[in-house]
């Protein structure tokens, strides 16, 4: 095992909460989980969002040469609406398309990247342009590319708790738990929103051209939220978690002007975001490229899921019960949580336990093989929404996905290669 300093407990790190790059070597590469403990050891969820870079040598696939063929299923055109850079989005699905007609027109000249001097030059454009020529991304492509028999960070293997999900209950919630494939061109976004569950995420970009990124610390979460209330109550009456609509763009210069901190970033082909509980993000493709990412989870994230906000107007959001979890990891509070009387106030500077001896049960356990259980109170994605349309007009485009005729039997469809 790595052994790795972490910093002590009564001094939290990173008070300016700035968005933190780490270059671990090959060694501490090895463990993705105490990894992450070293990072949050340094404060890097405090910004709800990091970069890691690997180290140098590692590549997840030899050869991209391969996945032409690959289709895209559901490609989504985003269409933007809006101005002084208050934006609402709206996703159009379209037909498929294989990964080589994807990249012939996101290099066409009504697709491709301008020119630009720096990156603060395309930013500029990508905020000026937005309502402009709607782009198409690849989002959403259940697979992965990583090649069969790569063990450190693997987006589809990393082992972390939300694994107890797939192992009580058989469950796999596509892009949850299971890998996503993101096959950008320019100006494609993702809107402002956290994670499903305020779970962890990590994304790879694996080859193509930049993605921009801003964050913001989640200790300061509840002003986006009390910003975009402002901004768009329509929505707000509609649905009081709207956020997670994937909707709403917000540009940096509304943000200094409402005086909300946030940083940003920019992803280089070859390197891993990592964003954190609660951590508000949103960004852009600065022109063809593609990325994997999936969720995960810490013993840290427990607390955040028995809290985490969800939509009211739509029965299909992706809900996890928290109940296996509590009594797992959380057995001296678990009868409390049953009485709906754990009440706890949740400490952003915080990091994650490096253990505790029920992880360490847990981690000894599923070296075991063992049958599923069929206890675990698991609500199952039912719908996954391409995006809704605004309510005003009357329109809500829904993607029909998976369905399952039972918890216990809906199983991974994902087509791994």
């Amino acid at each position: 095992m790595v052994k790795i300093k972490l910093k002590k407990k009564n001094c939290p790190a990173n008070p300016t909460c700035k968005i933190m790059t780490f270059r671990p070597t090959a060694e501490e590469f090895k463990d993705f989980n105490q990894y992450l403990v070293y990072m949050e050891s340094q404060g890097a969820h405090r910004a709800g969002l990091a970069k890691v870079i690997p180290p140098k040598g590692w590549k997840p696939r030899r050869s991209y040469d391969d996945i032409d063929d690959l289709v895209i299923q559901a490609p989504i055109q985003q269409m933007v609406a809006g101005q002084s850079g208050l934006f609402t989005q709206y996703n159009i699905q379209k037909k498929p398309l294989s990964v080589q007609e994807f990249r012939r027109l996101a290099n066409s000249d009504k697709y491709c990247t301008p020119r630009y001097l720096n990156y603060e030059d395309l930013e500029r454009k990508y905020w000026k342009n937005l309502t402009f020529v709607s782009p198409i991304y690849g989002a959403d492509v259940n697979g992965s590319l990583y090649d069969e028999g790569v063990e450190e960070w693997n987006i589809a293997h990393l082992n972390s708790i939300l694994d107890l999900i797939e192992e009580d209950c058989g469950v796999s919630i596509q892009g949850v738990n299971t890998p996503y494939l993101y096959f950008g061109m320019w100006k494609t976004s993702f809107s402002w929103h956290t994670e499903d569950m305020d779970l962890y995420s990590i994304n790879y970009l694996h080859f193509g051209e930049p993605k921009s990124w801003y964050a913001i610390p989640p200790e300061h979460g509840k002003r986006l939220e009390r910003l975009a209330i402002g901004f768009f109550p329509n929505s707000f009456k509609s649905c009081e978690a709207f956020l997670r609509h994937k909707m709403t763009l917000i540009s940096p210069s509304i943000l200094k002007k409402y005086s909300i901190p946030f940083d940003k970033i920019t992803q280089e082909a070859g390197e891993f975001m990592i964003t954190f509980p609660y951590g508000y993000h949103a960004g852009f493709n600065h022109g063809f490229n593609c990325a994997e990412s999936t969720n995960f989870a810490s013993l840290r994230w427990i607390d955040y899921g028995k809290v985490a906000t969800q939509c009211t107007c739509s029965k299909d959001m992706v809900k996890i019960s928290m109940d296996p979890f509590v009594r797992r990891f959380q057995p001296d509070r678990y009868q409390l949580w049953k009485q709906g009387k754990d009440v706890c106030t949740i400490d952003h500077t915080r990091p994650t336990p490096s253990s505790t001896p029920e992880l360490q049960s847990w981690l000894h356990r599923r070296k075991r093989p063992r049958p599923p259980s069929r206890r675990c109170l698991i609500l199952p994605l039912v719908l996954n929404y391409t995006n809704n349309i605004n309510n005003n007009a009357g329109l809500l485009l829904l993607e029909l996905m998976y369905l399952s005729k039972a918890v216990t039997s809906f199983t991974n469809l994902a087509n791994f290669f």
